[in-house]
């Protein structure tokens, strides 16, 4: 017969494990959580039109260093009637954005930016139909950050949406800081 000391601690070591494994259990469940939700630092505006046969996605005005806007989006033909749409005209806070009319087979997308944006991107040469546009507007003092309101006239219908006014990216592994700053830091 075992004595009672050695069942007790015995059942104290089991349930010991059994609350570690619980506690780092949820500790993982809550790193999945966190991360899970967190979206990119500048999300792109997306809308469809009210029939939903076509959609527009990651609609951004982008600035480029000299100032200098442009309006990025995709647009996609979702239509199941085998339709072809006509992107008819775009506005950006009322301003018209310069981009010829396009018209879009059924599954078949349209990718806008600026003529340095789709230089680096790079273009699909075996996936589907995808058309490439450059876009360009006048900048009416846009403000990094801040957001305009972007309407797309489709023969299908309109599509309105807020755009959010992005900065220009830097090539990476670049780093933007005020002259003398990297020498400052190396000291310390």
């Amino acid at each position: 017969m075992k004595s009672l000391k050695s069942a007790a601690r015995r059942g104290g070591i089991i349930s010991a494990a059994a609350l570690s494994a619980l506690a780092l259990a949820s500790c993982s469940a809550g790193q999945v959580t966190q991360t899970a939700s967190q979206v990119a630092a500048v999300n792109g505006a997306e809308g469809n039109t009210e029939d939903g046969t076509v959609a527009v996605r990651d609609v951004t005005v982008v600035l480029d260093d000299q100032g200098e806007a442009a309006l990025k989006f995709t647009a996609v033909n979702q239509d199941t009637s085998m339709t072809e749409h006509t992107l008819e005209s775009v506005e950006v806070d009322g301003t018209p954005v310069d981009i010829d009319s396009t018209t879009l087979a059924r599954g078949c997308a349209l990718v806008a930016d600026s003529a340095a944006g789709l230089e680096s991107t790079p273009e699909s040469q075996s996936s589907g139909c995808i058309d490439y546009a450059e876009t360009s507007l006048p900048n009416q003092d846009f403000a990094y950050g801040g957001s305009v309101p972007v309407t797309f006239t489709f023969d299908s219908g309109e599509i309105n949406v807020a755009a959010t006014i992005a900065a220009p990216q830097l090539p990476a592994g670049t780093f933007d800081r005020e002259p003398g700053a990297a020498d400052e830091h190396s000291a310390n």
